[in-house]
């Protein structure tokens, strides 16, 4: 009995594996880019932050949080401060404060930038965070008294 058929049946079976992972990749990404856009548009939104770039020093595992007209910020700072005395440097950039004003829009067709700015009793800080529909996201947070640091990371999509 010839095995010529089996490479040609098998094949075919890859083909068609192929495809159904590819339909339900199309279909995550749909939910993902249906989520994300619901929770900006909601303003409720939480970014896992997945690494850090500083001036100066590496990447660690916190998050930003965003609740409506507050924001709820567990960032590390790692960096030049220039006004003392500054909290402790374990403090970081770890606060709930109210959104004093905030600007959204599409700054590109798959992406949403929203413009936050809040004071806390140490500093005022203004947050620029980038969203993409893929649930990527990228914080950039500027200070009137410390360097800028910035943070990739990714919408806790359920």
């Amino acid at each position: 009995m010839s095995k010529r058929w089996f490479m040609p049946l098998l094949a075919g079976l890859m083909v068609m594996a192929g495809c159904a992972t590819q339909q339900q990749r199309a279909e995550r990404r749909e939910q993902v880019r249906k989520a994300v856009t619901e929770a900006v548009a909601r303003r409720q939104l939480r970014i896992d932050i997945t690494s850090m770039s500083t001036l100066r020093y590496g990447s660690p595992d916190f998050f930003l949080e965003l609740r409506g007209d507050t924001l709820r910020s567990y960032l590390p700072y790692l960096g030049q401060a220039y006004q003392a005395p500054m909290p402790s440097p374990l403090q970081g950039l770890n606060f709930e404060a109210p959104i004093l004003s905030m600007s959204e829009g599409r700054a590109k067709s798959d992406m949403s930038r929203l413009e936050i700015d809040v004071k806390t009793d140490e500093d005022s800080f203004v947050y620029t965070v980038e969203v993409w529909d893929t649930g990527k996201a990228y914080i950039r947070v500027r200070s009137q008294h410390r360097d800028p640091i910035s943070f990739d990371g990714e919408v806790a999509v359920p």
